[in-house]
């Protein structure tokens, strides 16, 4: 089993105050995008200071990270991958560096640039792109040469002395947020952390924008061209954070459209006494199906409040660990029920079957999976995911093997034409690879020996 190898969060602000501490507790509010590193890097207009983390962030930042991250600028970072932010010293001058993506053709790139003559020290995606940068007359040029490069999706923040540049692919695959409150100025992979910092959404960062973000507010630097636009649909049924708004769609209004979608399949076909949500990320379908259907709403979970998201866990053994702490039965709400269980997704089909089994020792008469998206057919090149087709079961089973497999009464997936309707977009603006197995654009293929 591969590890997962991206999930994470990006943050950067400007104040007219030392920011440090405003970006410590960002971070905490994006740490649902990644558990296992944590990274801020501030300029005080001289130097970059960089302090980076194994584990969540309000454990391992100390005050004397505070006290060393000094400055008006700076840019944080979680990630279930590895270390960022990064530092370079360049013909650009110092810069550091942090990314929310994936580079498909990242290993090729690596080794052609080897062949010139660079040098890597981890071989990591962020790496890679600092390298592209630094190697351009300016870092708007940088990221030009980023966009014509490399496969994959990418939303990126470089801290310069004299600003934040963020920039986000052309495609829009990855979310990034710009907001302001007087004299501060921000972006974030999600609106979540700005609305906890009492920071205003200013507006999404446009696919193929380059911004930059100083004393002056907001600055367009360049609109690179889009033939259209890729959202990860994933992020609206799973991965952001419930209270974020999105390229204008709020996650939770996404997820109820998506639980209302399920209820009108059921509708005149399903007698059930209760709907219940698998915690957390079945939450919000669970309520769409309640309000659509006028089913009594009931948790059959309780969720340990300590517990974290099984799914973005780096390991399959950490997230059965995870999923087996994290929720246990309310035996009491679940005996003698006919249960309508809904969540976002099903993946190895390990975790709903374990919760399944555990619903009926406890008493169920039935339960009925509902899942807010189509079955996963192909591995995410562009996100988080997993990294094999081995892992996906809707690649193995019909979905009444499925059901079968997972000891349900009954199971339904929304179609994919539902998923579209639900997040009100139309197809073609979407990624949705995951399912369809189309990719948003055609990969480069390019001969990668390149001269001086």
């Amino acid at each position: 089993m591969k590890e997962i190898e991206e999930n994470c969060g990006v943050l950067g602000i400007y104040s007219d105050n030392p920011v440090v501490k405003k970006i410590h507790l960002g971070l905490h509010f994006l740490q649902h995008r990644g558990q296992q590193y944590c990274g801020i890097a501030t300029s005080n207009g001289k130097e970059i200071l960089i302090q980076s983390h194994k584990g969540l962030v309000d454990p391992t930042f100390t005050r004397e990270d505070f006290e060393i991250l000094e400055g008006k600028l700076g840019i944080g970072h979680v990630s279930l991958r590895d270390r960022q932010p990064m530092t370079l010293h360049s013909k650009l001058g110092d810069f550091a560096i942090c990314f929310n993506g994936n580079i498909t053709n990242s290993d090729e790139l690596i080794e052609n640039l080897k062949k010139r003559g660079y040098s890597f020290w981890l071989n990591s995606q962020v790496e890679l792109l600092s390298k592209i940068i630094a190697q351009e007359d300016s870092f708007v040029d940088g990221i030009k040469e980023i966009n014509k490069k490399i496969d994959g999706s990418f939303s990126l923040l470089i801290l310069t002395p004299e600003g934040i540049i963020a920039a986000r692919d052309c495609l829009g695959f990855k979310p990034l947020i710009l907001g302001k409150k007087d004299n501060s100025y921000a972006v974030s992979s999600e609106s979540r952390a700005l609305q906890n910092l009492d920071i205003e959404i200013e507006r999404d960062v446009k696919p193929g924008e380059i911004v930059l973000i100083n004393e002056k507010g907001f600055k367009t630097l360049e609109l690179m061209p889009s033939k259209r636009t890729a959202f990860c649909a994933f992020e609206w049924a799973y991965t952001a954070s419930v209270d974020s708004v999105i390229d204008g769609l709020s996650v939770d209004k996404a997820r109820n459209n998506m639980g209302a979608m399920l209820a009108k399949i059921d509708k005149g076909k399903l007698e059930v006494d209760i709907v219940a949500p698998v915690p957390n990320s079945g939450i919000g379908h669970a309520e769409g199906y309640h309000l659509e259907s006028r089913l009594p709403l009931k948790n059959v979970f309780l969720i340990d409040r300590y517990g974290d998201r099984s799914y973005t866990q780096a390991t399959q053994e950490a997230r059965e660990n995870m999923a087996k702490r994290k929720l246990s039965v309310l035996n009491e709400a679940v005996n003698g029920k006919r249960i309508v269980l809904c969540d976002d997704s099903i993946v190895r089909g390990t975790q709903i079957k374990k919760k399944v089994k555990e619903l009926k020792k406890a008493g169920a008469k039935e339960v009925h999976v509902r899942i807010a998206v189509p079955p996963l057919m192909h591995p995410c090149k562009y996100g988080i995911s997993t990294r094999s087709y081995d892992e996906l079961i809707g690649t193995k089973m019909s979905v009444d093997e499925i059901c079968e497999y997972i000891g349900a009464d009954s199971l339904i997936y929304n179609s994919l034409e539902n998923l579209v309707k639900a997040l009100g977009k139309k197809e073609n603006e979407l990624c949705l690879y995951c399912w369809n197995g189309k990719k948003p654009f055609e990969e480069k293929q390019r001969k990668l020996v390149e001269t001086e």
